[in-house]
């Protein structure tokens, strides 16, 4: 048992989630609205898919990054 003085190093399960919830949603709402707005303008399906992936590429490059700190307890 921990003490009161010793503090746990480790997440609980509803920090991961809430702080796994945050990274999911970085990551899809840009590539979404990429997708919807080159679609709409463009009227093309296509050219609205690869943009959608391309932005949601950079998207998990980016994600990568801020889960290294955001799932770290300090």
């Amino acid at each position: 048992m921990l003490s009161n003085n010793e503090k746990s190093t480790k997440l609980t399960k509803g920090e991961i989630v809430l702080r796994g919830t945050i990274i999911a949603i970085i990551i899809t709402i840009p590539s979404l609205i990429a997708f919807v707005l080159t679609w709409i303008f463009f009227d093309d399906l296509i050219l609205g898919a690869f943009s959608g992936l391309v932005v949601h590429l950079i998207a998990l490059i980016f994600s990568w990054k801020i889960s290294k700190k955001l799932l770290v307890k300090k």
